[in-house]
């Protein structure tokens, strides 16, 4: 996946990295569903094939979005985690849900947690974050 700069603007900029597909759902899976290792991620309903997963996982490695250490139980798997860039990505996701939420037909459970979330505001996405931050960076 390029990531190649075409204008300074930021939303461009952001689209470049996030804009496709498969990447804002990595992220979200390790957000809601606490995924760190690779096949996890392959298990996601949407289907995502093994040589897109490892592209955008290295995408979001090279941009600071998310860390790859060695499993210590485990020495052939890889742990994923998000940096604080990654976790910052959490009202994005948020928002996004409570859209879709509101005009797609949505799961009824899922969309019952975004709009949870997106009605607890400011204070409920802050308490997330620090969770996240517990668990991603320590």
């Amino acid at each position: 996946m390029s990531t190649r700069e075409r204008s300074g603007c930021p939303m461009s900029l952001s689209l470049e990295l996030l804009g496709d597909r498969w990447t804002l759902l990595i992220v979200r899976d390790m957000i809601f569903a606490g995924k760190t290792h690779f096949r996890e991620f392959l298990q996601s309903d949407e289907g995502i094939s093994s040589r897109t997963l490892a592209e955008r996982l290295q995408t979001l490695q090279d941009e600071g979005i998310v860390t790859k250490s060695d499993d210590p139980t485990h020495k052939l798997k890889a742990i994923y985690r998000l940096t604080e860039a990654g976790i910052d990505l959490l009202p994005v996701l948020s928002t996004l849900g409570a859209w879709g939420s509101k005009y797609r037909k949505a799961d009824n459970e899922l969309a019952r947690i975004a709009d949870e979330l997106a009605a607890g505001g400011e204070v409920a996405l802050e308490q997330m974050k620090k969770k996240l931050r517990a668990e991603h960076i320590g």
